[in-house]
């Protein structure tokens, strides 16, 4: 990857965690948008990896921490892995199916992660249903700030790349 992409995708990085302590309602957050854009984006796993990793680390320290933090973050890794997969692909409808898919992903293991790891619901099935049906209206707003912040980091990255050559992902191209 040049410098210059990396650059400018730390930007958006940045410009993604300052979003994310900006006030919002709940789970209205752009840190799946950008796991997912950083899978596609950054040349480097490794760095894919960790960009929303160290981005929801970092917004942490300054919104405090919580007890399922590791299903959290691990579900963010997972949704960078699927844009492992975007990278080859990236059209505008299966940007849009990666993004409901990593909404969906998350949702099904945070909501599985609060009922095996928590007090509030009983361990069986029951107590399962309950706690995912519970947990329905935050899904809406996880399906929509993934798909809203998603489609913004993509297409300002498309439009910048148009703008500027430069920030054109060269290995992508090479491998086209």
């Amino acid at each position: 990857m040049n410098k210059t992409r990396f650059l400018f995708l730390t930007a958006i990085t940045l410009a993604a965690v300052a979003a994310r302590l900006l006030p919002h309602p709940p789970n209205f957050s752009p840190v799946a948008a950008l796991a997912l854009f950083a899978g596609a984006s950054f040349a480097s796993k490794r760095a894919a990896l960790l960009v929303p990793l160290v981005a929801l680390f970092l917004s942490d320290l300054v919104i405090g921490f919580y007890p399922l933090a590791p299903v959290v973050y691990s579900s963010f890794a997972l949704v960078a892995c699927l844009g492992f997969w975007l990278r080859r692909r990236q059209s505008t409808r299966f940007i849009a199916v990666t993004a409901v898919a990593g909404a969906v992903m998350f949702f099904a293991l945070t909501n599985f992660g609060v009922w095996a790891f928590g007090s509030w619901y009983p361990m069986t099935s029951a107590g399962l249903v309950a706690c995912f049906v519970a947990a329905i209206p935050f899904f809406r707003n996880t399906l929509a700030s993934d798909l809203v912040f998603t489609a913004l980091l993509f297409s300002i990255l498309a439009l910048a790349q148009r703008r500027w050559p430069i920030l054109a992902d060269v290995s992508a191209a090479a491998a086209s």
